[in-house]
């Protein structure tokens, strides 16, 4: 008998890689299904979560392969040497968070990016060894399996067998090439991320080493990669580049259970990702200032609708750089922040058709990259997932582990690291988000999930750095208000403000008429290149709609 089930098992592995074809693959932005479906920047990491889900793993079980995949084929922003947080809205009916965002190593110190004279020392928490943190995503994949069906080893096996060579695309092979220079100049040891020439679309990309990693990840499980060789193949990298991170520091991260932020708006209840998440209180907060003031019939795209949107961004922009960090480390007035009575002053010096200004806009008072990832997937029990990681910046670091073949992020520039001074994205923060051993740094990724009478309605994310909150806020206004379609939802251009700089950055394709009725307003308008990746799913009755992004390879699949 117990042959026989062996004799299954290992054919279910084998059908399952026979239906990933690496070297054969294409892009489908939007698909409508009956019983499940997964959206995600990438379409074999994409098809790695839907045949999971058609071998009778649920919306955990696709996540974790999805994510897995992603490490392997999208390594701009997938990953294991990063971290992310996923939100989950279980059939049962009950909420999850789950917090993998990496953390300070304990060597750290609140001055460490700073010169003798207290400026900071540039690119030194961008790039290199020195500006990663601990990473905690294979921790919150493990973290997140104790709700899945299948065994863990099925689900990295799609990831394995991409890792030892996959067809990359020409946007790949465009980052590729962008990134070469500072490969050479931030690694140790050669990386399979450098070729002589150029990449092009159609090279296969071969990455050994990484798929020996995700063996003894298979093998060993979380010990495969904090414990043992993995973790002494960091440790030594750490060595050779000066960097920070140590055997300790790995042995004792782990994934964190949080609870998930629940906020009514009208007929709706939207759960989204709890601090250090900074959309957990950005969300609310942008959803709680326009919830009474009909944005609805001020039509998309309008400058009144466009004006209001801004004005609130710019409020809850500068109330993120004044009172946000780790809620471990720092006392944060959670609940005053999204307080009703509160969110409505903030708006009382709102003027229609008249330029909000961040000089004269504060934090509010009370007596107390953008290079990320993001996956959807809903599966046919009614469970439905959504998962943001990143690395912070494109390629995080720069540094791949010698040995180990992943790249390690850059999530220490997430800190403060020196308060009043912004980050790569141009965010700013205060001592709530100063760097302490051990402290989870700020984070911009807003996984969300949109519940319609106790049931999955949208399950949305993005990448995008500072831009992945408002992306987010646009996308569930551009349904619940607009009443625009998911793939208008997702596709239709973006715009963004954070307080500060007190600029409006527009997608290149946004309306000419409503930059110029703005410009009048008072606004300055700034064109800029895309906005992020959204990854939406959208349920209605039945039906289930999945849009990838138009922004990249984004694909959507389901059945």
């Amino acid at each position: 008998m117990k042959t026989w089930l062996l004799f299954v098992f290992t054919g279910w592995i084998l059908f399952a890689q026979a239906q990933l074809d690496p070297f054969h693959y294409s892009i489908t932005k939007q698909v409508t299904a009956k019983k499940a479906a997964v959206v995600s920047v990438h379409p074999l990491a994409s098809d790695a979560g839907l045949q999971v889900l058609k071998q009778g793993g649920n919306a955990f079980d696709a996540a974790i392969a999805t994510q897995l995949a992603l490490a392997v084929v999208y390594p701009g922003a997938g990953n294991l040497g990063g971290g992310g947080f996923l939100v989950a809205s279980l059939s049962k009916g009950n909420t999850l968070a789950i917090d993998y965002r990496e953390k300070a190593p304990g060597a750290a110190f609140r001055d460490m990016y700073l010169d003798q004279k207290g400026e900071v020392i540039p690119n030194l928490s961008i790039s290199g060894h020195r500006a990663a943190g601990v990473p905690g995503t294979v921790a919150g994949l493990f973290q997140t399996h104790k709700y899945a069906k299948l065994p863990f080893k099925q689900l990295i096996e799609p990831a394995i067998t991409l890792a030892r060579g996959f067809v990359i695309t020409e946007s790949e092979a465009n980052g590729l090439n962008f990134t070469k220079n500072e490969f050479l100049k931030y690694n140790t040891r050669s990386t399979a991320f450098v070729k002589e020439g150029k990449w092009k679309a159609g090279d296969t990309l071969v990455q050994e080493e990484l798929a020996q990693t995700l063996e003894r990840i298979r093998d060993l499980g979380m010990d495969g990669f904090y414990k043992g060789k993995t973790a002494e193949l960091i440790v030594e990298e750490m060595k050779r580049g000066n960097g920070l991170i140590t055997l300790d520091d790995l042995a004792s991260y782990q994934a964190i259970k949080r609870e998930a932020v629940v906020f009514p708006y009208k007929n709706y209840t939207i759960v989204t990702m709890s601090l250090p998440s900074s959309g957990g209180i950005l969300l609310p907060q942008m959803m709680g200032m326009i919830r009474n003031r009909s944005l609805g019939k001020k039509g998309f795209h309008s400058p009144e609708a466009v004006q209001l949107m801004v004005e609130v961004e710019r409020r809850a922009y500068a109330d993120r750089a004044e009172y946000l960090g780790d809620t471990d480390f720092v006392k944060v007035p959670v609940k005053s922040l999204v307080q009703d009575g509160y969110l409505q002053s903030r708006m009382a010096d709102y003027i229609v058709n008249k330029a909000g200004s961040s000089d004269i806009t504060k934090p509010g008072l009370f007596p107390e990259s953008e290079e990320t990832t993001h996956l959807s997937v809903v599966d046919e029990e009614g469970n439905a997932v959504a998962v943001t990681t990143t690395l912070n910046g494109g390629y995080g670091s720069k540094t791949v582990v010698g040995g180990a073949g992943f790249l390690l992020n850059n999530e220490m520039d997430d800190f403060s690291v020196k308060p009043g001074v912004p980050n790569m994205y141009g965010a700013l923060g205060t001592e709530a988000n100063a760097i302490a051993p051990g402290k989870r740094m700020l984070s911009s990724m807003t996984p969300t999930i949109v519940l319609k009478k106790g049931k999955p309605f949208i399950i949305v994310g993005t990448p995008g750095g500072t831009t992945i909150p408002t992306s987010v806020f646009q996308s569930l206004v551009n349904i619940i208000e607009f009443k625009l379609s998911a793939a208008d939802a997702v596709n239709m251009p973006k715009f963004h403000h954070q307080w500060k700089p007190d600029v409006v950055f527009v997608e290149k394709d946004f309306p000419e008429s409503t930059i110029e009725m703005l410009t009048k307003m008072g606004y300055k308008i700034q064109k800029r290149g895309n906005i992020g990746h959204t990854e939406l799913i959208l349920i209605k009755g039945k039906k289930i709609e999945a849009v990838g992004d138009k922004r990249g390879d984004d694909t959507a699949l389901g059945y």
